[in-house]
């Protein structure tokens, strides 16, 4: 898959759809592009619920489909169309697009199981100013998430990070943080992994830096 323009392979590196040449480029143009960061890290609802998909899988099914690159390209420019229209409308139309191109038409993939009930996770770091707030829903796929962050030390391009008991990492968002913002980044996502597996989640800026735990309880 090739384009002209590197910010629309955006997705299609999420998807881990671009060849070698072209991920080579696109993550070279990545490290300068905060926008492309953000957009990258937008598709971790979509990508989540493929991979619990292929999880849920039998082995002797086949997981997914060959997509083509003239059904990447539209389906890529469409989920632009439609982020232009509101964030939350966008996560939704995303995820259930992506499944049915890459996977097909006519599969099931997160359910329609019962939730159990939200709990609101806040916490603030005394040191870097940085406030979190957390709202985690269980689910047979995961958790649901909706998330509220202050930082008035931008700019910087920032990410949330769900953190397992086990040890492992799953970056769940990201975002960018603008000069003097004191309003509130909100965003809704989701996370493979279900609230009891979940030890904390962690706002860090994108080399690394942490500003903010807040813990499962």
């Amino acid at each position: 898959m090739r384009s002209l323009d590197r910010h629309r392979d955006a997705g299609a590196y999420a998807l881990g759809v671009l060849d070698e040449a072209d991920r080579f480029r696109f993550e070279d143009h990545l490290g300068q592009c905060p926008g492309c960061v953000a957009r990258v890290g937008g598709f971790g609802s979509a990508t989540a619920a493929l991979a619990l998909y292929a999880r849920a899988t039998p082995p002797a099914v086949e997981t997914v489909a060959d997509a083509g690159p003239v059904l990447l390209d539209k389906l890529v420019s469409g989920m632009e169309r439609v982020r232009r229209g509101g964030r939350r409308r966008w996560l939704c139309a995303m995820a259930a697009a992506v499944v049915l191109a890459v996977v097909g038409p006519g599969v099931a993939v997160l359910g329609g199981g019962s939730g159990d009930g939200a709990v609101r996770l806040d916490a603030r770091d005394a040191r870097t100013g940085v406030s979190a707030s957390v709202t985690a829903s269980g689910h047979e796929w995961g958790t649901a998430l909706g998330i509220e962050v202050r930082d008035a030390r931008g700019p910087r391009v920032c990410e949330l990070v769900a953190v397992g008991k086990d040890g492992s990492r799953q970056t769940v968002t990201s975002w960018t943080v603008r000069a003097h913002d004191t309003a509130a980044t909100t965003t809704q996502s989701a996370v493979a992994l279900r609230p009891q597996e979940i030890a904390r989640f962690e706002v860090r800026t994108v080399d690394g830096t942490r500003l903010v735990a807040i813990p499962m309880r």
